[in-house]
């Protein structure tokens, strides 16, 4: 339990309106899109980087674990108080300080809704084109905690390629500014780049400067159903081999449409195997020649049926359907695990056909849809937790595509993290050298191990 005495110089600190310690008030701080549960003792509604650094001060003093969270979108438990302690809620910092169409950046607070933010560049003709599918509750400070990438990263890369600079409460209370406000800057260790991606481990993250971009003139939304996956698959690596890289190039499975069929708003060929959303970005004149490229390639590629969105609210249901895809999966069983694995794009066919196996072999639904552009799967195996012998299987199924996806030349993370759930299979990919390096960097920031602890390394730093 926290100490009375640190209770009230946290209530101190933040006031006490910002302080919830009743037990009521911190369930919702105690899970995340995980769906893991980890009781807080308190949780606490810092306004500045001041009163982070002093919570943080005395967090280093007492041994106070610290869990910095966001909108607790995150997939892998990273915001989750698995040691107790305190929860750093970041909701106050909720304000977009500045976008300045001159030096093509933007100023915000981590608490910045990421849909919101792309909402108030996309008014003055800019984007900023990062697109995790919770955009519509995720955070800035989130999106750059996890390291999120999303629908259009084939295209346009991850959230690290569009923050430059950073500042940054350290554990020990030490408030710092990293990186640039500029497109270029190499002045010392790239710390930036360093604490993007970190799961809240390394730094508290108060304030963002990102890169944006002009916002594109126009773009074409297409949908193509195929009678299978390799098929589907083939045509990923054509479109791209006809030198057009797609914004969005998403793929689903039989079991994926089946589940959202209803929502699309849309006949479905009988028959179809798998499905890919596409679309093109531009100017008028490259939409369209793209646009009747990936049409005629879909059509070489053996597509059933091939269409392109009639106008932007035909497209934005197209979206939608795609991004309720993973709540639309427990139509099969009560409960997934869900793993965002990735593989060269070349090898995903092999992927889906391995995951077909361990269904068949462990009498589990295994749905996979995603990023075909840049090869990052979402595997959901489908289960109910209360049958022991499914969650056995479903663990040794996860054990199982780790091990595939790792000789196959992928990673078993590609925008959900680390956390909690996926610590234990970490030394699969990275080697206990790298993981002591990894430690090394830790206790360099954080020499108490006060800050997200339990969280990435197996044990506690």
């Amino acid at each position: 339990m926290i100490p009375e005495t640190v209770l009230k110089k946290i209530s101190d600190i933040v006031g006490a309106k910002h302080l919830k310690t009743a037990e009521e008030n911190l369930a919702e701080y105690g899970t995340d899109a995980s769906k893991l549960e980890f009781m807080p003792e308190a949780v606490a509604f810092p306004a500045s980087s001041e009163e982070i650094s002093r919570i943080l001060s005395l967090a280093t003093e007492t041994g106070l674990p610290v869990i910095p969270r966001g909108a607790g979108s995150g997939m892998s438990g990273g915001a989750l108080p698995v040691k107790g302690g305190l929860v750093i809620a970041m909701n106050r910092f909720d304000r977009i300080f500045a976008i300045d169409q001159d030096n093509l950046i933007a100023k915000v607070e981590p608490g910045v809704i990421t849909a919101h933010l792309q909402e108030a560049v996309e008014k003055v003709g800019l984007f900023y084109p990062p697109d995790p599918a919770s955009i519509k509750i995720s955070t800035i400070g989130g999106n750059v905690a996890e390291c999120a990438g999303g629908l259009r990263a084939v295209k346009y890369g991850v959230t690290r390629d569009y923050v430059l600079g950073l500042k940054v409460v350290l554990p020990t209370g030490e408030i710092i500014n990293t990186g640039v406000e500029t497109m270029k800057g190499v002045a010392g260790y790239d710390l930036t780049r360093l604490i993007i991606g970190s799961e809240g481990t390394l730094a508290v993250i108060t304030s963002i400067t990102l890169r944006l971009i002009p916002l594109p003139a126009a773009k074409r939304t297409m949908i193509a159903f195929f009678p299978d996956v390799s098929s589907a698959v083939q045509t990923v690596s054509d479109i791209i081999r006809n030198r057009i890289v797609p914004t969005i190039l998403e793929f689903l499975d039989s079991l994926c449409i089946d589940c959202v069929r209803e929502d699309m708003d849309l006949a479905v060929p009988e028959g179809a195997g798998a499905m890919l959303l596409i679309e093109v970005d531009g100017d008028e004149g490259l939409v369209e020649r793209d646009a009747k490229t990936i049409g005629e390639v879909c059509s070489r590629g053996g597509a059933v049926r091939f269409e392109a969105a009639s106008g932007s609210e035909s497209a934005n249901r197209l979206w939608e359907a795609r991004r309720n895809v993973s709540p639309a999966l427990f139509k099969l069983r009560p409960h997934k695990i869900n793993e965002d694995v990735v593989v060269p794009r070349s090898k995903m066919a092999e992927l889906v056909a391995f995951l077909d196996e361990l269904a068949r072999r462990y009498g589990l639904p295994i749905p996979a849809f995603g990023h075909a552009g840049d090869g990052n799967i979402h595997v959901n195996i489908m289960l109910d937790r209360g049958d022991p012998g499914q969650l056995n299987d479903a663990q040794t199924v996860v054990k199982e595509l780790f091990k595939k996806v790792i000789e196959m030349g992928g990673t078993i993370t590609g925008e959900h993290g680390i956390g909690v759930t996926k610590a234990p299979y970490l030394e699969m990919e990275i080697s206990r050298a790298g993981l002591d390096l990894m430690s090394r960097i830790k206790q360099a920031f954080d020499p108490k191990g006060i800050l997200n602890p339990g969280k990435i390394f197996s044990q506690t730093i």
